[in-house]
């Protein structure tokens, strides 16, 4: 605790054991080297916006709530007549947490919100990009403990992007993950 300033309990780990760890199974020389969590970017879809701008602003409220940081409106970017879009119109909302909020994000998201999951078994571990960043979609946000279910009125799901920095391969952002405790499913053999 430097200046009064709590640091994350999952970026003192990352600090103190997964950053080590990572260098010595991949033979990396500097820990600057070591693959890290650069930030993550949450995404909520809200197609019902279409007809109704304050559901949008009911789940921009659920989104702070979960996140601690106010997301923004995202627009259409081009008009799709099948889905009765026009270019312009509000159909979404993100946020991007880094530094302190992101960790303290995703310890709530794997310790607390997870195992609320019904019926959880894991994460799939097949959501890797070229670049080795990591998307998680969840069906549901009332699995956060800041969302009260009374007060829901729409089921609303979200896709969170982890972007991991200096990840060589898939393996080496997995193994990250794996380091921080994502819980990736076990294959049947």
């Amino acid at each position: 605790m430097k200046n009064n300033v709590i640091v994350p309990r999952l970026l003192e780990r990352y600090r103190q054991e997964i950053a080590p760890k990572m260098m010595e199974k991949f033979a990396l020389k500097s820990k600057m080297a070591a693959p890290k969590i650069d930030k993550i970017v949450i995404n909520m879809g809200v197609g019902e916006a279409l007809q109704d701008i304050k559901i949008l602003e009911k789940v921009m409220d659920e989104l702070a709530m979960i996140t601690g940081q106010r997301p923004i409106m995202r627009r259409a970017k081009k008009a799709i007549s099948n889905f009765k879009i026009r270019k312009g119109l509000p159909i979404a909302c993100k946020v991007t947490l880094r530094r302190q909020k992101m960790y303290e994000f995703m310890d709530r998201l794997i310790n607390i919100a997870m195992p609320r999951i019904r019926d959880f078994r894991g994460v799939p571990d097949n959501s890797f990009d070229a670049a080795g960043n990591y998307t998680l979609g969840l069906h549901d946000q009332t699995i956060f403990p800041e969302i009260e279910f009374d007060r829901i009125t729409h089921v609303q799901g979200m896709d969170i992007t982890f972007v991991i920095k200096n990840a060589k391969n898939t393996e080496q952002a997995k193994e990250l993950l794996v380091m921080f405790g994502m819980p990736f499913r076990k294959d049947k053999d």
